[in-house]
């Protein structure tokens, strides 16, 4: 019986410099870090969903050739990847947080269609948007 999903993953060039970002300035946790040989499986969870992991996975061995893994990490530096959506209460708030953190955005926060986003880049190029939801009208 399909019990849903439990791990997305993402392509980083660097894994150590990866979960510096996500665990340092982001906020998650480490998850799973394992290795068998020169493969390493590493996920890490937010806080508040322990549940979903989010993989941080390097293109290589043993599931891509080398000229595929080298088109991947150009993909990925590039922001050609699709992005992924934090949810804030507060996007200004947060936005300041991580700027302090020393997250590098690409957009401040901005309103638009009743929400207010922002958004930011992983240290791999993963793009990232962070999103206020509206408020719920009285």
């Amino acid at each position: 019986m399909n019990q849903g999903i439990s791990v997305v993953g993402l392509y980083v060039d660097d894994q150590d410099e990866a979960l510096a970002f996500y665990v340092d300035k982001l906020g998650f946790r480490v998850h799973t870090d394992v290795k068998n040989g020169p493969y390493r499986w590493l996920t890490v969870v937010h806080p508040e969903q322990p549940s979903f992991q989010l993989g941080l996975f390097a293109p290589g061995a043993p599931i891509h050739d080398d000229a595929t893994a080298q088109t991947l990490r150009a993909m990925v530096a590039k922001g050609a990847m699709p992005p992924l959506v934090l949810a804030v209460a507060d996007c200004r708030v947060t936005y300041e947080q991580l700027k302090t953190r020393g997250v590098e955005f690409t957009q401040e926060p901005m309103d638009r269609y009743g929400s207010i986003d922002a958004g930011f880049r992983d240290p791999a190029g993963n793009g990232w948007k962070m999103i206020q939801a509206p408020k719920a009208s009285a």
